[in-house]
């Protein structure tokens, strides 16, 4: 009998969620207690980004890249079909279904709005790699998508967030409510919170490997660099609420508005990509690394770009904080559904869950 998929977390992601509470309210403390804080940390910047929050931000994206095979992106070349699925739902199914949700559920607070659609233009690269192993998917295949995903959003997310931020609206009636904001200056945030970290990430796997070889990288220094992705964002959130707590303990309706159309996201977009992948015939192992790639998302990113572009203490941000909150929970259930998805719907019947690794 296997055992439970939240055993084969790590402590720190399996309770995730409530070191993200403690984390709000930790930093809700901080900013009753000393009110200066917030001009405190806009003393020294970097870019619009104060210094002590930028090395969070940049902090929370270096491990996740360090962790990236970028020499597998070679193998895609011989599998053209799971390549077209899989850019197809991370590139345009994915951006559009979050769009339109933000638009559906958030129509009257256009700063929330946003910040969801940063989030459906940041493709999972990071916690994907552990749900697709405690479902039992292709971890080479994971693996490949993920340093696609890495590429491919230093070339579209600017685009795209430029895009479904300034023109669409407008194109929708909605001029009012738009933000104007310049593909430059997103292409700016993303290249300094996600180029950064992504150069930095690939320099240590290539010298670090040449130098200890690959065995040692992935399974002595990975396991140590990883979880420290987490406590970037950890002390990342804890900044953002020391210095906009006293909103959300006023509206607390806010966080619940924005969890809606996260969940219905979560799941519209798994389903839709395990029941393509299995029409198409795909295996259930690559079925379940397309599906979990798309539907996960790159919270990390979402929150530099939103901090960068609109502030720390803008609702933009907070709607990325609460990203990892719901994430977490609607990933491992989706866990289950794969598991159970794959007896039902795959000739190979189930099979026993893996050792997590960090």
């Amino acid at each position: 009998m296997s055992a439970p998929v939240l055993r084969k977390l790590s402590l720190l992601d399996r309770f995730l969620p409530l070191w993200i509470f403690a984390a709000m309210a930790l930093g809700i403390g901080l900013g009753r207690v000393w009110p200066g804080l917030g001009p405190a940390l806009d003393r020294i910047k970097v870019d619009t980004v104060s210094l002590p929050i930028a090395v969070g931000l940049l902090w929370m994206m270096y491990p996740v890249l360090a962790k990236v095979k970028y020499g597998r992106l070679g193998h895609l070349a011989t599998r053209p079909k799971l390549l077209a699925t899989s850019l197809t739902l991370n590139w345009l199914v994915g951006p559009l279904v979050m769009f339109a949700l933000a638009w559906l559920f958030l129509r009257d607070l256009p700063h929330y709005r946003n910040g969801l659609i940063l989030i459906g233009l940041a493709r999972c690269i990071a916690m994907v790699l552990i749900w697709n192993m405690l479902a039992c998917g292709s971890g080479e295949l994971a693996a490949v998508l993920v340093a696609l995903n890495s590429l491919f959003q230093i070339l579209c997310y600017s685009l795209l967030g430029w895009l479904l931020l300034t023109k669409v609206p407008v194109w929708l009636g909605e001029s009012g409510t738009a933000f104007h904001v310049s593909m430059a200056a997103i292409a700016k945030s993303v290249g300094i919170f996600l180029g950064v970290p992504l150069v930095a990430g690939l320099l240590t796997r290539v010298a670090l490997v040449r130098r200890k070889g690959d065995a040692w990288y992935e399974e002595r220094f990975l396991p140590r660099l990883g979880p420290t992705a987490l406590v970037g964002l950890l002390y990342t959130i804890v900044l953002m609420f020391s210095m906009q707590g006293s909103r959300i303990v006023a509206h607390p309706l806010d966080v619940l508005r924005i969890a809606l159309p996260l969940l219905v996201y979560f799941a519209v977009m798994f389903l839709s990509s395990f029941f393509l992948g299995h029409r198409l015939g795909f295996d259930y192992e690559q079925t379940a690394a397309i599906s979990f790639t798309a539907a996960g998302n790159n919270f990390e990113l979402a929150i530099a770009v939103a901090v960068g572009l609109f502030g720390i203490a803008s609702r933009e941000a907070l709607a990325g904080v609460v990203g990892p909150l719901i994430e977490v929970p609607a990933l491992i259930s989706l866990v289950y559904l794969s598991l159970w998805l794959k007896k039902r719907l795959f000739r190979d019947g189930p099979a026993a869950l893996p050792a997590a690794s960090r």
